[in-house]
């Protein structure tokens, strides 16, 4: 089949989750202004450049109770900073609880039985028990097509990884179980991992 996407898709569901996948998902812990603390899941999610080391998020979407976006944008937009929390299949329930629309300055943290621990270098929560966490300066947030579309870039400039993870010199996320989006409501787990030499290597 072939469809335009401003005709719409004659489908049941929109299929174009279930297309650009598997998607990582970044657990993105914020703080605002007032101190309060928010995690939240994101699916449009990734890293972007290696130096400096850089990652941007895509909020879409508006909650009622915040100024024409979501919790996790508007505390970026008045502090700066953000963590991104790596989630492992372990936390699957716990970060599914935290994307529940709850009233702006809840603590999903607390919502969803989450362990915090402060960050080193910015003024924010992360989940203490992550594979990893990167520390982000909010570097550019973009509004693309869309009435509530923001991409938002930030450097990463503080990384915790779990000591158990790190293996050899190396991080290795078969020792967590990276978990990753899908389309509809489907993830998957990364439990297999093999090496590809580029031609060039």
């Amino acid at each position: 089949m072939f469809y335009r996407p401003k005709d719409g898709h004659d489908l049941p569901h929109n299929p174009f989750n279930a297309i650009v996948t598997p998607r990582p998902i970044g657990w993105i812990s914020t703080r605002d202004s007032q101190g309060r603390d928010n995690i939240a899941p994101y699916s449009f999610f990734n890293g972007v450049a290696y130096v400096p080391p850089q990652v941007m998020f895509a909020s879409t979407g508006i909650k009622d109770d915040v100024d024409g976006t979501k919790d996790s944008m508007a505390n970026i937009k008045e502090t700066g900073v953000f963590c991104v929390n790596i989630v492992e299949y372990a936390a699957r329930e716990a970060m599914n609880k935290s994307s529940a629309t709850l009233p702006h300055g809840t603590d999903e943290f607390a919502h969803a039985g989450i362990e915090k621990a402060e960050c080193s270098e910015i003024d924010c929560a992360r989940v203490a028990t992550a594979p990893a966490a990167l520390e982000c300066r909010m570097t550019q947030i973009v509004q693309i097509e869309g009435e509530a579309n923001f991409v938002c870039f930030g450097e990463v400039i503080g990384v915790h990884l779990r000591d158990d993870c790190v293996v050899d010199g190396r991080f290795d996320v078969t020792k967590y179980v990276p978990l990753s989006r899908l389309g509809y409501r489907d993830y998957t787990a990364v439990r297999e991992v093999f090496e590809i030499i580029r031609p060039d290597d």
